[in-house]
């Protein structure tokens, strides 16, 4: 994890390997190479072999942001196969051969991938075509459900809001009228309390909706209001350049809104920061503390953004350790 009295990088932790060591020992080598006279330039040997784990471990994630099932596989395939082509053009252009035998690894790589799509059983295509089928249209019914939401969200701001405003204004009015008739006065007082209650209550319930600062302004403006307002200091990092879908850009301010309150809630005296980016067509998400850690990703919160994410074909992670941190981390599709 992370203490923001250190630099050290949550990313680094949660999302892949360090390479700095990797740096350190190729700059190492080519310091060598270079005391001993400066011939053969073998280091090229060392950085060839430091790459090809960080490329495949760089494919491997790239395949794991896609939609779960078979896209996913053939992503996986497909970008280990690339590296594999690349490293065998890479020996090649190392050893100077004139004989271009790369050409037969690629042949047998595209073969396979090919193969990959060729040979599905029916039953599994048909499966697939399926499932791609009813991921389209939960889309497109989870975009109108966001979109309801939000209009019932304007029309509670805007009417029943606005209507409870004016009649709490009005009692307070009555009020000061009836002051010669202090059981009159006492009734309207009351009304008047129950009224204040009313529109607190549904400022809760229109702020669980949705605030209204997401659809005017966007995620990234929504999310620096929840930072201000948070109990806890909180740093936001990340600038999206185009609005994003209503459930997907719903789904992430609620994952950090929820995220927030856990660090207010368990370790009100952590920072924590929020990083939001696009990753292709995926938007990745990311909150993360410095508290005393040790979150449970089964409690009841985290698990109800697990679900929210996961009906997008979405994935949350949660990485908690004890005195070092927690990240809540979310990969929404944009499309």
């Amino acid at each position: 994890m992370t203490d923001h009295g250190h630099d050290i990088d949550l990313r680094s932790v949660v999302r892949g390997p360090a390479f700095a060591p990797s740096l350190v020992l190729l700059a190492t080598l080519i310091v060598i190479w270079a005391a001993t006279g400066f011939g053969y330039f073998w280091p090229i040997w060392a950085a060839l072999g430091l790459a090809i784990p960080s490329a495949l471990w760089l494919a491997v994630r790239w395949a794991r942001l896609r939609p779960k099932g078979a896209t996913r596989r053939y992503a996986m395939q497909a970008s280990i196969s690339l590296v594999l082509v690349c490293t065998t053009l890479a020996v090649w252009a190392i050893t100077g051969d004139s004989y271009f035998w790369p050409i037969f690894p690629f042949i047998g790589l595209a073969a396979a991938l090919a193969l990959h799509g060729l040979f599905l059983r029916p039953g599994q295509r048909s499966l697939q075509l399926r499932v791609d089928e009813l991921t389209r249209t939960r889309s497109g019914a989870l975009d109108v459900q966001a979109s309801e939401l939000r209009r019932i969200e304007r029309d509670l701001h805007d009417g029943a809001q606005a209507r409870l405003v004016a009649l709490s204004m009005q009692l307070g009015r009555a009020e000061e009228r009836l002051a010669d008739h202090p059981d009159s006065a006492a009734l309207v007082r009351q009304a008047r309390e129950e009224a204040t209650a009313a529109i607190r209550e549904l400022r809760d319930l229109a702020r669980g909706i949705a605030p209204p600062v997401l659809a005017d302004r966007g995620l990234v403006a929504a999310i620096e209001s929840l930072a201000s307002r948070s109990t806890v200091n909180v740093e936001v990092l990340g600038q999206l350049d185009q609005r994003l879908p209503p459930v997907v850009e719903t789904a992430a301010y609620f994952v950090v809104a929820e995220a927030l309150t856990n660090v207010a809630k368990h370790a009100p005296g952590a920072s924590a920061r929020v990083t939001v980016h696009l990753d292709g067509a995926m938007l990745v998400v990311e909150v993360a503390d410095n508290g005393p850690g040790g979150a449970n990703p089964a409690g009841g919160g985290l698990t109800g953004l697990k679900q929210r994410v996961e009906a997008l074909d979405g994935r949350l992670d949660v990485h908690s350790v004890a005195r070092e941190g927690t990240v809540v981390w979310a990969v929404l599709p944009c499309e």
